[in-house]
């Protein structure tokens, strides 16, 4: 049994270069074996079709971006501490997994329904995520603010850093890799400032 799920993973995991490199219509199940270190038939075996590999692929990676809303969003949770969670938590997988962004673009541009069915079914969490900026416009806490647009900013403060890199590195940090890394290890509290600055009633 671990033998078989160490495989699935390594399938699971070459077939996310490929699709990142390739996309899903370039991709070839040769080239994700080929990565994988196994055969074509084995990879068959575990996954029939390039679509079920894809479905698979596209799953884990969008589960990590609802995951990390998940776990910023909480009854508990007042506005300022959900700001502070859910710009650090993203940035943070975005640092680790920089690929997101583009791989979730890509998909957007060719399937967009597949994005909208994985949303849907975390309706829940746009809910509680709305509600708590909505709590936070009624307390006087931020200036009246429709919550699809504070969470569009605030998505586009943390993504443009990494889909833009090659811009952001080149003409503002010289193309100086270290700069750039020190840039983003900067950014969340940027961010963070920046959107309290711009919302909070204090």
């Amino acid at each position: 049994m671990v033998k078989e799920q160490n495989t699935e993973d390594r399938i699971v995991d070459a077939a996310k270069k490929v699709f990142i490199n390739k996309g899903m219509d370039g991709a070839r199940m040769q080239e994700i074996a080929n990565e994988a270190g196994i055969n074509k038939a084995l990879l068959h075996y575990y996954f029939r079709t390039k679509n079920k590999l894809f479905e698979k692929v596209f799953s884990l990676v969008f589960g990590d971006v609802l995951h990390v809303i998940e776990q910023a969003v909480t009854k508990e949770t007042d506005f300022e501490q959900f700001l502070e969670n859910f710009i650090r938590q993203y940035i943070r997988l975005l640092k680790n997994k920089p690929f997101i962004p583009q791989f979730v673009i890509h998909e957007l541009n060719r399937k967009p329904e597949r994005i909208v069915a994985q949303i849907q079914s975390k309706n829940v969490i746009k809910e509680q995520m709305f509600s708590i900026i909505e709590r936070a416009v009624e307390k006087k806490e931020i200036r009246p603010i429709q919550p699809v647009h504070l969470v569009t900013n605030i998505l586009a403060l943390c993504i443009f850093p990494f889909v833009a890199k090659p811009m952001v590195k080149g003409l503002a940090l010289d193309d100086d890799e270290k700069k750039y890394k020190q840039y983003i290890n900067e950014r969340p509290d940027e961010v963070v400032a920046f959107v309290k600055q711009a919302v909070l009633l204090r």
